[in-house]
């Protein structure tokens, strides 16, 4: 396992990975570096330093991979390890590999963030790591991969393109059916079922993810045929429900 760690970017999910990497490697040096406002008792570094570390996690919109792989690439020492765990792989991936054809990097994506966490009182039996790719020696992407399940997260290899199909139809689709019904008022009454109360739980985890909402549809090109076929059988449910007769009130 790297020796030092370098955190880029500090928002919901970075903070997140703090806080995991303070339970988890509470020895391991861990220097961040970011551009929004600090938090209080958060120690931020220069981005130089934390880009030197032996291991550098980016923790930035998808959007700003470009910029951020610019700025950190003059600072990055030989065998610094770039951990790319955006939602969206191929898109980062292909970004990572032109930036850094011939330095070692693990693309990978967490399928769990701090509201999932919370929800497990922080029990990660089970909680799946997906890796797209990686370019570390065997003995070493081996040893990471051990250390990672013996805390108890599940390791899952998968192809980016394989990985952001499957994102599309499961991750996204929560979301965009989350969003939709936040923006459209539904709220928890007095009377829930349980199916409901499963409902709104998912509605919760997305209902602040407008960004990463609207980041993974622009950079996962499947996003496009999930709303696409979603929209169709929305459709078709709709026209047979408001097609249906009213009851005659008048027999009976």
């Amino acid at each position: 396992m790297p020796l030092s760690f370098g955190l880029v970017g500090y928002g919901h999910f970075g903070a997140f990975l703090h806080a995991l990497a303070q339970r988890y490697l509470p020895d391991a040096p861990l220097k961040i570096h970011s551009g929004r406002r600090k938090p209080d008792g958060v120690l931020f570094f220069p981005l130089e330093e934390v880009a030197a570390c032996d291991a550098v996690v980016l923790a930035v919109p998808i959007s700003a991979y470009p910029a951020t792989l610019a700025r950190i690439g003059p600072h990055l020492g030989a065998d610094s390890v770039v951990v790319d765990v955006a939602t969206v792989k191929k898109y980062t991936m292909d970004l990572l590999q032109a930036a850094r054809p011939a330095h070692p990097f693990v693309a990978m994506h967490p399928m769990f963030g701090p509201e999932s966490y919370a929800k497990r009182g922080g029990d990660v039996t089970g909680l799946r790591i997906v890796v797209t790719g990686h370019s570390l020696a065997p003995a070493r992407y081996a040893a990471l991969c051990a250390e990672l399940a013996a805390v108890g997260f599940s390791i899952v290899e998968k192809t980016a393109d394989a990985h952001d199909k499957d994102l599309a139809e499961t991750l996204f689709l929560t979301h965009y059916i989350g969003q939709v019904i936040a923006r459209g008022g539904f709220e928890r009454t007095d009377i829930d079922t349980v199916s409901f109360g499963y409902l709104m739980d998912a509605v919760d985890s997305v209902r602040h993810d407008g960004q990463l909402f609207e980041e993974v549809c622009r950079f996962n090109p499947y996003c496009r045929q999930v709303i696409e076929r979603f929209d169709a059988s929305d459709r078709e449910v709709r026209d047979a429900m408001l097609g249906l007769q009213p009851p005659d009130r008048g027999r009976g």
